[in-house]
């Protein structure tokens, strides 16, 4: 829907901003959520409009783990076609629902996948793929995608110029993206507007299980260090705990008294400074795992890594021999990607369901719910495995868990109230003319924020300066990070990039982050030295992202700038 008129450029009450974090606004609660990834955000959501009182914890910031490490789509899953149609059919199901009700987050995907070689084997190959396809397109309107198509060579190198030519044909077909750090706080605030309470940089340190007393009902007591109060703790209760810590879960059981198994793996991805294809382009990597180039946004990812992981999910990273590993296996379809500038990496670890025996790529991608009943824990639940798309439909079940525990007979609605942002449309352009600015930052912003970047607007018309933009790789304003500070919970420069990608382009946050400091320094009540320790910190993590893939001078010369601002 168009704006008719600047007077309804104002600032909704039903927003209060975020002020007093000194403590929890109640002590004892329905259910406590551990971890704030999509997961942990989803079922925050479906909790609270469900009617229960629902907290939820975030040991860093919402979706900074797992899922914003993800490669950002909501697809199906084509490669367990095969293996698993049934989590396919739960996926392609879910993507609808979530297109649905997020309308203002997704973006189209198409993907374009050559067939190396020529010759009887790559022609059965081709011909395999395309009854595999077929079958997939029975899913196409569910997730709202095109049925795909069969490329002869000479019509795959026009759709993507770079493409080897080297093949006996392509395939087409359709996915979704969606930025997923916005995807976690629009649950975060559509379970606060609906009666919850979100906290993030929130460490759970115990969860103690209370038995029944004196008349009184079990429950379990969580304390809650908070690493933004200066190491200040509190205690809660609770008369459920949902654990969707991903990879840490199992550590998060683990403080109760409970167990679990998972077999974690670590994924890498690799970010290009710009859209460098129109299609994603499937291909297959030296060990022929299935790898990926990806148009996301106003970036190109290469995915994705699959490895095996033993350690600490804090302490995943991506190497150098990631990046080449991933490089090689996207040049042997597509070499003009070796033409382009790699700036970061993503790394993440997956909450896989614990099989033994199967290589990493054929773990199942099926979700579970764990009750701990049988370890003397009751009302205590667990989330494992699962994919992004079929998020929503993880969160109902632990939901649906959590009801039934409590007897708490009512309805699931998360597929059908539209998530903040997209209850409405928004014309940019109209906007842009009352803002004074150009239509591409509007553009940006209203993909982020989807109707309520109008709230963001009259920042900027209530304060002129505020329209200046302070990251010019991506087009993020003054007005936009006082926003996020005062209505998204923003308290770092780590947050602020999570919710408007500040910092994330070429320039590594050298040309943003210490502006961006000053004003988290105005909203936030930092001294000058704490915005400038915050600026320092937040480009030396910067730089970690690249370092990986940094080679030759470049990469001489940004080690040379690091040890300059880190000082003696």
């Amino acid at each position: 829907m168009s704006l008719a008129d600047s007077s309804r450029l104002t600032l909704r009450s039903s927003l209060p901003a975020i002020a007093d974090r000194t403590t929890i606004p109640a002590s004892r609660f329905d259910c406590i959520v551990v971890g704030g990834g999509v997961n942990g955000t989803g079922t925050f959501r479906d909790l609270s409009q469900r009617g229960l009182r629902t907290l939820l914890l975030e040991k860093d910031d919402f979706g900074a783990g797992t899922s914003g490490a993800s490669s950002g789509m909501i697809h199906g899953g084509l490669r367990y076609m095969l293996s698993d149609p049934a989590l396919v059919r739960e996926t392609c199901l879910d993507s609808g629902r979530i297109h649905d009700v997020a309308h203002h987050l997704v973006f189209r995907i198409p993907f374009i996948v050559p067939v190396s070689g020529s010759g009887l084997k790559a022609t059965v190959l081709l011909a395999g793929m395309e009854s595999v396809l077929a079958a997939y397109d029975l899913y196409a309107p569910a997730k709202r995608g095109k049925r795909h198509v069969r490329l002869t060579p000479g019509q795959a190198c026009r759709v993507e110029p770079g493409l080897n030519p080297d093949m006996v044909g392509a395939i087409t077909f359709d996915e979704w993206g969606i930025d997923v750090f916005r995807l976690c706080i629009a649950n975060v605030l559509s379970g606060e507007e609906s009666g919850g309470k979100a906290m993030n940089h929130a460490r759970v340190e115990s969860i103690a299980y209370r038995e029944r007393s004196e008349g009184k009902e079990p429950y379990y007591a969580v304390k809650v260090r908070f690493s933004d109060q200066g190491d200040r703790a509190e205690t809660v209760m609770a008369r459920t705990v949902v654990n969707a810590a991903g990879p840490w879960g199992p550590g998060v059981a683990a403080l109760a008294g409970a167990s679990y198994r998972l077999r974690p793996s670590r994924g890498v991805h690799l970010v290009f400074d710009r859209r460098i294809t129109n299609y994603a382009i499937g291909s297959r990597a030296v060990d022929n795992r299935t790898v990926y180039l990806e148009p996301w946004q106003n970036v190109t990812l290469a995915g994705c890594t699959d490895d095996d992981f033993y350690g600490d999910p804090d302490d995943a990273r991506a190497t150098h021999d990631d990046a080449r590993y991933l490089l090689e296996g996207i040049a042997s379809v597509f070499p003009a990607v070796l033409r382009h500038r790699v700036i970061g990496t993503w790394v993440g670890v997956r909450p896989t369901l614990f099989d033994y025996g199967p290589v990493e790529e054929d773990l199942s991608r099926a979700h579970r719910i764990f009750s701990h009943r049988e370890d003397g824990y009751p009302g205590l639940y667990s989330i494992a495995g699962g994919k992004l798309a079929a998020y929503r439909q993880m969160s109902e079940e632990a939901a649906d868990r959590v009801c039934a525990h409590l007897g708490k007979n009512a309805r699931c609605t998360t597929g059908e109230r539209p998530l903040p942002g997209s209850e409405e449309d928004v014309d940019v352009r109209t906007l842009a003319r009352q803002a004074s600015v150009e239509p591409a930052l509007i553009s940006r912003m209203v993909y982020r924020h989807g109707c309520r970047a109008r709230d963001i607007v009259a920042g900027m018309l209530s304060e002129p300066s505020r329209r200046a933009p302070v990251c010019r790789c991506e087009p993020v304003t003054d007005a936009e990070i006082r926003y996020v500070c005062r209505y998204e919970k923003a308290r770092s420069l780590f947050d602020v990039m999570h919710r408007t990608r500040l910092g994330t382009g070429p320039c590594g946050a050298a040309g943003c982050a210490q502006r961006a400091a000053s004003i988290l320094a105005q909203e936030l009540g930092w001294s000058p030295e704490e915005a400038v320790t915050e600026a320092r910190r937040f480009v030396v993590a910067r730089f970690a992202t690249r370092r990986p893939v940094l080679t030759g001078d470049q990469a001489r010369q940004e080690v040379l700038g690091m040890d300059l601002l880190r000082g003696p």
